[in-house]
């Protein structure tokens, strides 16, 4: 193997970012996802087929939730991971199976409520919640297929006395991954991605051009797209580019064809990283425009805070002295 000098990188630096992200996003990610699934399963009788999508949604963001406390240890410790390879892999295939489900389902909303108006006469009465569990499960099953080669590569090495865990794999298999990460970036988010923005682009020019559409429903639908637009620009894009940018570096370092670009390609990398596990925090805000209940809540909140300040007791001044 050769011997390449090439420009530093700055591993340290996701070891200073990282870290508070995933505090932030453990936090708020927790308290919103846990609010949303309680609400949901309140009204478990009355769950509707979007709302079955939404509670895989949420399901997603706790399992990869509840591995933020390990990545935490792991960063703060510098990259010293201490929880053996089987976790480490089973850390990163909660990643992915968050990331590509919350993907998943964020798509099966949009298909859903494209048929629901722009089709609405077919669609009514013939999909019912047994088709929306039905393919909540093809979901998981297609998202676990994806995700699961993943784990075959090698995930830890040992560096100096320490045991690293690689999101990705180690140096000596990164020309192959690059290959799985493109077909992976392929079928677990472009293809999405171009459906989604299908479903809406669709809806949207249907109900620009249908004067009795009810103005209610049309800006449901449009903060809706506002919050997937959010999702895809902030959290997915910039990650798959970033993801396989980087990949395509390390190979071209491996083969000692040195670019003064590659570090901040590793940067950048690491804040997509931070910015993809926001989705775990922002995907809540789909549950407030597709389930009236939680939105009736938060108005009975807001009314009783604005009761409550209406209330309070007014304590006369003195009149000021002249």
């Amino acid at each position: 193997m050769k011997n390449c000098s090439c420009p530093y990188i700055s591993f340290d630096f996701k070891s200073r970012f990282l870290p508070p992200v995933f505090i932030l996003v453990f936090i708020i990610g927790l308290a919103t996802n846990g609010w949303g699934l309680k609400s949901l399963l309140h009204k478990w009788k009355k769950l509707g087929i979007v709302n079955v999508f939404v509670l895989n949604l949420g399901l997603a963001d706790i399992l990869y939730l509840l591995t933020l406390p390990f990545l935490m240890v792991y960063y703060f410790r510098k990259g010293e991971w201490i929880f053996g390879d089987a976790f480490c892999k089973i850390t990163r295939f909660c990643f992915n199976l968050n990331l590509y489900g919350s993907i998943g389902f964020l798509t099966c909303i949009s298909v859903y409520r494209y048929l629901a108006i722009v089709h609405p006469l077919r669609v009514m009465g013939r999909l019912t919640v047994t088709h929306s569990v039905t393919i909540s499960v093809m979901v998981w099953l297609l998202v676990s297929v994806q995700s699961l080669p993943d784990m075959f590569y090698v995930k830890t090495t040992n560096k100096n006395n320490t045991e690293n865990c690689f999101d990705t794999t180690s140096k000596d298999y990164v020309e192959d991954y690059l290959r799985y990460s493109l077909g992976w970036t392929l079928t677990g988010f472009l293809i999405p991605l171009l459906i989604t923005l299908g479903c809406y682009g669709h809806v949207i020019v249907v109900l620009c051009h249908t004067n009795t559409t009810d103005k209610v429903l049309k800006q449901r639908c449009l903060k809706l797209l506002f919050i997937l637009i959010l999702l895809f620009s902030v959290c997915y894009i910039p990650f798959h580019v970033l993801k396989n940018l980087n990949l395509w570096s390390r190979v071209l370092s491996k083969q000692c064809i040195c670019h003064e670009w590659s570090n901040g390609v590793y940067i950048a990398q690491q804040i997509s990283r931070g910015l993809v596990c926001l989705n775990s925090a922002l995907n809540p805000l789909v549950y407030l425009h597709v389930n009236e209940d939680i939105c009736a809540q938060l108005r009975q909140l807001r009314e009783r805070a604005r009761q409550g300040v209406t209330w309070l007791p007014v304590t006369p001044s003195e009149d000021p002295p002249t």
